[in-house]
């Protein structure tokens, strides 16, 4: 059976909380009555334990209040072709899994025909977001910097590659305000001058293609199946079944084709940055 995305975070939750305690694996076996080997199994995704066993874990490693309630979300219908996120606590775990889909992939495919996709946004534009999207002002450093980390699957050994299409709408947004604006836009001229980063503009009058349905994050990896990540103000929905990935994959040769050139995009991009730059000064 295909491990699925919500099977991989759940094993690795569980093998975090034991690794904090300092138990080996065959330890933590032993006092729950359990072979070493299914254990083993359940920590990497590839077999599914009951709701009671993964409490009856918990309980044993000293895990409980919010902690314990956001592992005992990925305990119930962890093997179901779609995981969709609705309560706080899943979206939690379901970031988590995500971020680590990231760290570790091959290729990432970004669609954001409204905004500067994650991996490419200022400190300044983040905050600017964060702070008009009603986000406690306590937490928004702490936001900042776990999306500014994210980064580095760009720029460390054997990076990951990325296609980022991003509707043209968005170099005019002034998310911001024009300072953070400027910073922004030039910031994506120097990430497109990257190797392993393709950013292609999707222009106006364009016609229709699949962006307009919405933004969309494809994620490739040698070490698990591939993910799409939709998400929403409220959830979030991870698709990891083959039919639904490659409708996504074929949503972004569609608008490949549609999207400006690499060498359009960046003389696109360094003109707003002037133009801007101009007005602000």
């Amino acid at each position: 059976m295909t491990k699925t995305p919500k099977a991989r975070a759940l094993g690795g939750a569980l093998r975090a909380a034991r690794e904090e305690r300092g138990l080996k694996l065959r330890e933590l076996a032993t006092k729950i009555e359990r072979d070493p080997g299914i254990l083993s199994r359940w920590e990497t995704g590839e077999r599914t334990p009951k709701p009671e066993n993964v409490s009856r874990i918990l309980t044993e490693l000293g895990v409980n209040g919010v902690r314990y309630d956001g592992i005992m979300t990925l305990a119930y219908r962890t093997d179901e072709p779609q995981w969709a996120a609705t309560t706080l606590p899943e979206q939690r775990q379901q970031l988590a899994a995500f971020l680590d889909y990231e760290q570790n992939a091959t290729k990432i495919i970004e669609v954001a025909p409204l905004l500067v996709p994650g991996l490419l946004q200022t400190s300044g534009y983040i905050r600017a977001i964060m702070s008009a999207g009603g986000v406690p002002v306590g937490d928004i450093a702490t936001r900042i910097a776990v999306r500014i980390g994210r980064r580095e699957v760009l720029a460390k050994e054997n990076p990951a590659q990325l296609v980022a299409l991003i509707g043209q709408g968005v170099l005019f947004h002034g998310v911001g305000g024009r300072s953070t604006a400027v910073e922004q836009v030039k910031y994506l001229l120097e990430m497109a001058r990257l190797p392993n980063v393709d950013l292609r503009i999707i222009p106006y009058h364009s016609g229709w293609h699949p962006g307009l349905e919405g933004p969309f994050t494809l994620i490739e990896s040698e070490q698990a199946t591939p993910v799409v990540l939709l998400e929403t103000r409220r959830s979030g929905l991870c698709l990891h079944q083959d039919g639904d990935v490659n409708a996504y994959r074929e949503a972004a040769d569609m608008i490949l084709r549609v999207a400006m050139n690499s060498d359009e995009s960046m003389r696109l991009i360094a003109e707003i940055a002037n133009r801007l730059e101009k007005e602000d000064g």
